[in-house]
Formats: C-alpha cells, sequence, structure tokens
C-alpha cells in the first residue's frame, strides 16, 4: 500500500527575527514555527504566518495571566 505524507518538518533552519518574536522555517515546505532562544527548542503550532503565530502566543499568555491562582 503507498501512502501519501506530507513534510515532516524535521530539517528546521536557524532561528530568524520577528521583531522581540524569535521562528523557525521548515527548509523542506517553508512553514514556520516560535523559538525559544533559552531552551533553544521550537514550540507552539506551526504556520505559514509568523504575525498570527506570535498573536496566537499572545493571546495564550494574556489567558493565562487572567486565570486566578
Amino acid at each position: 500500500m503507498f501512502l501519501l505524507r506530507g513534510c515532516r518538518h524535521s530539517r528546521m533552519g536557524w532561528p530568524m527575527r520577528e521583531g522581540k518574536h524569535s521562528y523557525q522555517v521548515c527548509l523542506g515546505c517553508g512553514i514556520k514555527r516560535l523559538f525559544d532562544e533559552k531552551k533553544f527548542c521550537g514550540y507552539g503550532p506551526y504556520g505559514y504566518d509568523v504575525k498570527e503565530l506570535i498573536a496566537r502566543e499572545q493571546a495564550v499568555r494574556m489567558r493565562q495571566r487572567r486565570k486566578p491562582a
């Protein structure tokens, strides 16, 4: 049986900056992922629009701050 598969994003480029945020680009398909420079690893969902990924992450942080401890 032949199974079609997409990119596995195993070849990520070096981190780049967009304002205060860092991200990596998959060398196979061009999809992007946010990058934590302190932990030196990617995190969060993949997406083609960096500004959308940044906005999504900021929304998550705002929700975490609003939750009562």
